[in-house]
């Protein structure tokens, strides 16, 4: 479903994505990955293009020489990734929001593996959800819905009461594949490549006031 501009809609709860929508790791990201791919004689910009979203296990199968070590890849990658903190941020208006939802109102559910996510989260100083759902977590990585529905499911909430906040195609189509509300972020990708979603530059063009039924937001213009 998708909210427009200056109209409130409500929910039970929202479900973040991490990479991009709650933390600013583009940096730690691109780097990680055209460091692999320099290692392997690939094509960097190509992996740049489809990586964003997914899991990291996906990514190697899909672009590994025949012959590796896919897991031993993913944890190479992996550890490149989490131990680069240069220019690792909260998203403007995340820690703000996060602060001002009840607990059992939100959830992360992200393609990186839970230890690897709870450290990103502490590096930006945000607060850890009660729920986290992580690669490790479900049996079908983004753009597959599992992870928001049992995310939804988890809390107690029908998805499609549940609003999915994403910043690239696999977790938008995942989203929308849950049922669930959907807003993109422009923070990692540009509007032209988010599909036709209602898109933000960040949090902060949310306003959302709790009550006892759930939320309502309000996904401000200009």
């Amino acid at each position: 479903m998708k909210p427009a501009l200056d109209t409130p809609f409500r929910v039970r709860a929202i479900l973040f994505d991490m990479d991009g929508t709650l933390i600013d790791t583009k940096g730690p990201v691109e780097r990680a990955w055209r460091g692999w791919a320099a290692r392997h004689g690939l094509d960097p910009d190509a992996i740049l293009a489809t990586c964003h979203g997914r899991r990291t296990i996906e990514t190697v199968r899909r672009y590994a020489p025949a012959g590796l070590d896919f897991e031993e890849e993913v944890r190479l990658v992996e550890d490149v990734y989490t131990n680069d903190t240069e220019g690792v941020l909260a998203v403007r208006g995340a820690r703000e929001l996060l602060q001002s939802l009840p607990r059992h109102r939100w959830a992360v559910v992200t393609s990186a593996p839970q230890d690897m996510a709870r450290t990103r989260i502490r590096q930006a100083g945000l607060p850890l959800p009660d729920l986290l759902i992580g690669a490790d977590n479900v049996s079908h990585g983004k753009p597959d819905p599992e992870g928001y529905r049992s995310a939804a499911e988890t809390l107690v909430f029908d998805p499609r009461e549940t609003l999915v906040i994403e910043d690239a195609p696999p977790g938008l189509e995942a989203g929308h594949a849950a049922g669930a509300w959907v807003i993109a972020l422009t923070t990692t990708l540009p509007a032209e490549e988010l599909g036709e979603n209602l898109c933000l530059p960040d949090l902060a063009a949310l306003r959302v006031r709790v009550d006892e039924d759930g939320l309502e937001i309000v996904a401000v213009g200009g």
